[in-house]
């Protein structure tokens, strides 16, 4: 069988535009096992930070951090290795990924996003498929809204389902 290698990511977002990023974790998994984990703060492209009620971040936090193309190349590397990325609620992942490209004048790798909140939809049939709810019915540890617990979530959420038959 060949080796099958994907990455989960999750961002976290300091304002409404897609753009702030002041999080972001990957974690890739080859063959059902995850094999690397990355995660670091990001310096968003302006001050306010109107969601550190949800993550916990404040500017002090990463105010000193590198910017989205500062953090690029090594985050580029975990993106690269996979056939495919994940995320839960992947249109919202995809849309800063691209959204931090275009604004440090990257060029975004293209590859195919999985969305394991559809993915849950379809192979366990919740009531809710929210992150949390997810992870109860599956037993998987989460400190939600911390970019690498959330990723590290969604990775073992794919592997799950994976393992349970679905096409990711």
């Amino acid at each position: 069988m060949p080796r099958q290698i994907f990455t989960a990511i999750d961002f976290e977002t300091a304002d409404n535009g897609r753009d702030s990023a002041c999080a972001v974790a990957a974690v890739v998994v080859a063959d059902d096992v995850v094999v690397d984990r990355f995660s670091t703060l990001i310096r968003p492209p302006r001050e306010n930070m109107l969601f550190t009620h949800i993550h916990g971040l404040a500017w002090a936090d990463v105010c000193d951090s590198p910017d989205f193309a500062g953090i690029w190349p090594t985050f580029r590397k975990y993106l690269a290795c996979s056939e495919f990325l994940v995320a839960h609620n992947a249109p919202f992942d995809q849309g800063v990924l691209t959204a931090c490209c275009n604004a440090a004048g990257i060029k975004p790798l293209r590859r195919r996003f999985a969305c394991t909140v559809q993915i849950a939809r379809r192979t366990w049939k919740l009531p809710r498929n929210r992150l949390p709810d997810v992870c109860a019915h599956l037993g998987i540890a989460l400190n939600h809204h911390d970019a690498l617990s959330d990723a590290e979530a969604c990775a073992r959420i794919a592997i799950a389902a994976r393992q349970a038959g679905a096409e990711l």
